[in-house]
């Protein structure tokens, strides 16, 4: 189903997954590579089709370690990259995930989260994966993660993850639970030249005179293209600003800071929320995915009520919203925290709160999503 419409763009009915494809062909994207798996195989199916159509390349590869390993190439090579995962595959991509942040590799990982661990419940929806995508790989290092609750912002949050990815030179995760990924919504996608998209700064200085992994204001060293004349060392091992591995300290110490310092330093540009009903609330939900499309139908019930309710919608989920959350601890009594798992975000809304309100946890982990009625009355509980 597709129509064109007065309104500047193309009305489509498409499910969750098939929006992040569009969302990253929009952004363009033009290398994918990946292995199949439940519930994420139809973004690569509408990438295997869309991607040769438009010169880019898809490629099935043997496993996730390898897909992985295939978009840090090809992103070297001046290509914007994506893969697209569930768990178990999510946990084998984390040493080139690690391997990415390291070298400062922007590419795409999304992960369209189902219950586990292990094979876990392939075809149900789950949150469980907040705390490995910020964690997952080892080391101290920073993250960008997102996670959409609409078919819409699939395609969004998509953009905007390439956007970041290319920005802050670092890889981009998307999380999305199997409810989102799966339902499907009449939605308005954008002409392309409406769609904002960031590229990757470029060196202006000859090969000869550029420092790959010079410090500058931003944080972010401007990225020579392979195959453009441009050629330096790229190494998982800590290096030197030339890209050669170092065991100095007084190497090592700055390059590690400023690998935090381009994530930190540009916080007001990574996070991002949405408000419902929140200026006033005295009970307020903090979630995010599908549950937060549940909490916004609980708010306007308790509103109906009378009851001073509000939502705000994470977005973002690293780094974690410190600031946002703070503010709406000093307004509300109460903060509710529905998750289909058993307290991943909530740990990060009980740490920044520090006892302010009162924290009220509502947790699922056995593959069903948290029902409007269930926040519902855990605000109607908060309220007497």
């Amino acid at each position: 189903m597709e129509a064109v419409t007065e309104k500047r763009g193309r009305e489509i009915l498409l499910q969750g997954n098939e929006a992040v494809a569009e969302g990253a062909l929009a952004a363009g994207c033009r290398f994918f590579a990946g292995y199949p798996i439940t519930p994420a195989t139809e973004i690569s199916e509408v990438l295997s089709v869309k991607l040769p159509e438009l010169d880019g390349t898809f490629i099935q590869m043997e496993d996730e370690i390898a897909s992985m390993g295939a978009i840090i190439g090809a992103s070297l090579a001046g290509v914007k990259s994506m893969t697209a995962t569930s768990g178990p595959g999510f946990s084998l991509m984390q040493e080139n995930i690690g391997f990415a942040c390291m070298a400062e590799v922007p590419c795409v990982v999304v992960n369209v989260m189902r219950g586990g661990p292990s094979t876990g419940l392939p075809t149900f929806p789950s949150q469980g994966d907040v705390m490995q995508a910020r964690w997952g790989t080892h080391g101290d290092h920073p993250i960008v993660v997102l996670t959409p609750a609409t078919v819409r912002g699939c395609f969004d949050i998509t953009v905007m993850a390439f956007n970041f990815s290319e920005k802050y030179r670092t890889p981009v995760i998307v999380l999305i639970d199997e409810v989102v990924g799966h339902m499907r919504e009449k939605i308005l996608l954008p002409p392309t030249e409406e769609v904002r998209v960031f590229d990757r700064i470029q060196p202006t200085v000859p090969p000869e005179w550029y420092i790959p992994y010079e410090d500058n204001a931003t944080g972010v060293p401007p990225m020579g293209i392979f195959g453009s004349g441009y050629r330096y060392h790229v190494t998982g091992l800590t290096h030197d600003v030339r890209g050669f591995p170092t065991q100095r300290p007084d190497e090592i110490d700055p390059f590690m800071r400023r690998l935090f310092r381009k994530i930190v330093q540009h916080f007001g540009d990574l996070q991002v929320g949405e408000a419902f009903l929140i200026e006033d609330a005295q009970i307020a939900v903090i979630a995010y995915g599908a549950v937060a499309r549940s909490a916004k139908r609980a708010v306007k019930e308790a509103r109906a009520r009378g009851i001073r309710a509000g939502l705000f919608q994470l977005v973002t989920l690293w780094p974690f919203m410190r600031k946002a959350v703070e503010g709406i601890a000093s307004q509300a009594r109460v903060l509710i925290v529905p998750e289909m798992n058993l307290g991943q975000i909530s740990r990060e809304v009980k740490r920044v709160n520090e006892g302010k309100a009162s924290v009220v946890t509502l947790n699922r982990v056995d593959g069903d999503l948290i029902t409007p009625d269930e926040i519902l009355e855990k605000i109607m509980e908060a309220s007497r």
